[in-house]
């Protein structure tokens, strides 16, 4: 499992992340415990950067973007698409698209 870190001393996360394949073959990111600062236009993100901490970082080795996030506190599931190849995925982020901030990542630790 994969903790997760705020970006800096005013972008706070924390709680578990997990890359989850079920039986049936369908992935999914999974946050456990999440909570993580409020603020506008919030995403999800994986990265090939296993900790960014800039909008740089995150989409240095490629960045895909998941869904909108669901809320900023709680247990969450974002199902992945079929063919995405997850093999270079190191992390998870929480990303402002208005104004290009991190608010968080964690590094992606897959679960059996």
């Amino acid at each position: 499992m994969g903790q997760w870190q705020g970006a800096d001393s005013f972008h706070q996360a924390q709680g578990k992340a997990l890359l989850v394949r079920l039986p049936d073959g369908r992935r999914f990111v999974r946050f456990e415990d999440f909570r993580v600062t409020n603020g506008p236009d919030l995403y999800v993100y994986l990265s090939g950067h296993p900790s960014p901490r800039t909008s740089a970082q995150l989409h240095e080795g490629g960045a895909f973007e998941v869904a909108q996030l669901k809320g900023n506190i709680g247990n969450q599931n974002y199902e992945l698409p079929a063919g995405l190849d997850v093999s270079s995925v190191k992390s998870v982020t929480i990303y402002c698209k208005r104004f290009s901030v991190l608010f968080g990542s964690a590094q992606l630790i897959a679960r059996p």
